[in-house]
């Protein structure tokens, strides 16, 4: 248990010699290094789930969620150990706010690689449905390439039907007149095959004579043009056969199909910002913790050791400047003997 008090401690970022001296504040910094030490398990996890979505690689997920999730704890325990207390609020809550605004962008990423994999039975499903769509699209594509072709070969054929059924309407109209003609149901009303009758027979004859002409005509052009609907419709069915199923498994088809579910589904968007904010609270309560704290013997007691340090070093460096001052006077003694004894050789050459 001591141990596991001293790791904590150590995680807190807290001085362990300081903290040894003041027992009240023990705890408080228990719980601080607890935090910042579950955060990093958390990044730990994350980082290694998101590692082996990208590289299907146990050992690596593994090895980058180590490191991952060290950095994550070292810089929490840098971001706590550098605030200090003051006793004045706004100005510590300046100095913690790009702390903060950090923790906030650190909670952003660890969370989202768990949210993955949390939601990951309904990102699943609906990823084949992603890849589902996918494939509508890209069948649609190649439909859409043979479109024209189709439809102008059909318009053609409706067009070539309806000049038969046109002929052929118009024969069985001059034939029922020829008919009533010749049973007095129409025409002159005489019931007889007389001239009238012959002429209107005549003229029934020369459109069916037509009608055969025209029939044989556009049978064979609709034939044709059959053959070439139907090489269509296989080339388009064989490109369309050769499409190949996309397979959405990566970090950003996942991401995706996560923001597909939140938008459509109201539980699972309240979720995953519960989610969020749950690991917001996680990463910024160490901060919060240190800011809304008051001051404590361990704030007073390290400032009284920063300031035996400082203390310390203007000593040093003021013996060092009185130790400088004191070789330039010599300097300065030492030139001006020298000068003088050079002035008397001068005079007595002279």
């Amino acid at each position: 248990m001591e141990k596991v008090k001293l790791f904590f401690w150590w995680c807190s970022g807290a001085s362990i010699e300081v903290l040894e001296k003041c027992s009240s504040e023990k705890s408080k910094y228990f719980g601080i290094g607890a935090t910042v030490f579950f955060t990093g398990v958390f990044a730990f996890l994350a980082g290694a789930y998101g590692m082996y979505m990208v590289f299907d690689s146990a050992p690596l997920a593994l090895l980058f969620g180590l490191v991952w999730g060290l950095m994550i704890l070292n810089l929490d325990r840098y971001i706590v150990s550098s605030m200090r207390k003051e006793g004045r609020f706004i100005n510590e809550f300046k100095m913690a706010l790009p702390r903060i605004i950090l923790a906030i962008i650190i909670s952003i990423v660890i969370a989202r690689p768990l949210e993955l994999k949390i939601f990951e039975k309904e990102i699943n499903g609906e990823l084949a449905l992603m890849e589902q769509e996918f494939l509508s699209e890209q069948q649609n594509a190649v439909q859409s390439r043979f479109t024209n072709d189709r439809e102008a070969l059909k318009s053609q054929m409706a067009i070539l039907r309806k000049e038969i059924s046109d002929k052929t309407e118009n024969r069985d109209k001059l034939s029922k007149i020829a008919q009533e003609e010749a049973d007095g149901t129409g025409g002159s009303m005489k019931k007889n095959a007389g001239p009238i009758y012959l002429i209107k027979k005549a003229d029934a004859d020369k459109v069916d004579k037509e009608l055969q002409e025209l029939t044989l005509k556009n049978n064979a052009l609709l034939a044709e043009k059959d053959k070439q609907l139907s090489a269509i419709e296989l080339e388009m069915s064989g490109e369309t056969s050769r499409l190949e199923r996309l397979k959405l498994d990566g970090p950003a088809a996942r991401l995706e199909a996560l923001s597909r579910l939140s938008s459509k589904s109201f539980a699972i968007g309240m979720a995953s910002w519960f989610i969020l904010l749950l690991f917001i609270a996680l990463e910024s309560a160490p901060v919060f913790v240190k800011l809304i704290s008051p001051i404590g013997p361990y704030d007073h007691l390290l400032k009284l050791e920063e300031y035996a340090f400082e203390i310390k070093r203007a000593e040093e460096v003021g013996v060092m400047n009185a130790n400088a001052k004191e070789r330039v006077g010599r300097l300065s003694n030492l030139e001006r003997e020298f000068v003088e004894g050079k002035l008397n050789e001068s005079m007595n050459r002279s």
